[in-house]
C-alpha cells in the first residue's frame, strides 16, 4: 500500500483530500500543526472504511520538526510515496502601504519553504526508487491577482513556477510534480463571509456556483493515480472558470 502525506489536513481541503486518497487505497498520514481532535476524527473516518491513516502532527513551516515527522510516518505506515502540500497559515488582507516583507515571506514559509525541505529529504528515496509524486495546491489569485492579496498571490505564483521548474528537473527520474489551483471553495474557514462578497466571487464565475471540497480532492486523487503517469509540470484550474487558459 503506498502512503501519500496531506499537509495540513485535519479540517477543510485537506481532509477531504485525506479521505479521498484513502478511499483510493492509500494508507494516509493526516499531517496537523495543532487541532488533534479535528485529525484524530479524520483518521476515524479512514479507518471506518477500512483504511490506514495515522495523525502526523508537527508543524510544516518547523524545518527541525519534518525529518522526525517523515520519520514517525515511515513506522507507523511506511515511506511516503505522495506529497500532497495543502498546508497554510494566517491569509491576512491589507492595503499595499500596511504590508510589510515579513507578511510576503510568512506565506514563501508555507507554499515554498515547507514544500521544499519535504522534497529534500524524501528525494534520496524516490530518487533510489525512480518514483514519487508531489501535487502542490496553489490558488486561482496566483494568475487573477486580487487587492490587498500580493502577499499570499505572490507566495502562490511562487509556489506554480516551483512546480514546473521542479517537473523538468525530477521528470527524468521518474518523479512527477504538478499544481491544482482552486478557486473559492467554502469550507469551516469561510463561515462567516459575507453574502455580498458571495455573490460578487458568482458573478464571474461562468458556471455560477461554488465548488466543493470534494471537486479539488478527485483531481489530487487523479493526479496521485497511475491514470497521471505521463502528466507532470501542470496547472489544473478547478475554479468553474474563472481562469480560461
Amino acid at each position: 500500500m503506498k502512503v501519500a502525506l496531506v499537509t495540513g489536513a485535519s479540517r477543510g481541503l485537506g481532509a477531504v483530500m485525506a479521505t479521498t486518497l484513502a478511499k483510493d487505497g492509500w494508507a494516509v498520514a493526516v499531517n496537523y500543526a495543532n487541532d488533534s481532535a479535528s485529525a484524530n476524527q479524520v483518521v476515524a473516518r479512514i479507518e471506518a472504511h477500512g483504511g490506514r491513516a495515522f495523525a502526523a502532527r508537527f508543524s510544516v513551516i518547523d524545518s527541525a520538526a519534518l525529518r522526525p515527522g517523515l520519520e514517525a510516518i515511515a513506522r507507523q505506515l511506511g515511506p511516503v510515496d505522495l506529497i500532497v502540500n495543502n498546508a497554510t497559515g494566517p491569509q491576512p488582507e491589507m492595503p499595499i502601504m500596511e504590508q510589510s516583507w515579513q507578511t510576503y515571506l510568512d506565506q514563501l514559509e508555507f507554499f515554498v519553504k515547507a514544500p521544499l525541505e519535504l522534497l529534500q529529504l524524501v528525494l534520496p528515496d524516490w530518487r533510489a526508487r525512480k518514483s514519487g509524486r508531489i501535487v502542490n495546491i496553489g490558488s486561482e489569485v496566483a494568475e487573477l491577482g486580487n487587492p490587498y492579496f500580493g502577499n499570499y498571490a505572490s507566495a502562490k505564483g511562487a509556489m506554480l513556477s516551483m512546480t514546473r521548474s521542479w517537473a523538468k528537473e525530477l521528470g527524468p527520474e521518474g518523479i512527477t510534480v504538478n499544481l491544482v489551483a482552486p478557486g473559492w471553495i467554502p469550507v469551516e474557514r469561510h463561515v462567516d463571509a459575507s453574502q455580498a462578497s458571495r455573490d460578487h466571487y458568482l458573478e464571474r464565475t461562468p458556471l455560477g456556483h461554488f465548488g466543493k471540497p470534494e471537486d479539488i480532492a478527485d483531481m489530487v486523487a487523479f493526479l496521485a493515480s497511475d491514470k497521471a503517469d505521463f502528466i507532470t509540470g501542470q496547472r489544473f484550474a478547478v475554479n468553474g472558470g474563472r481562469t480560461l487558459t
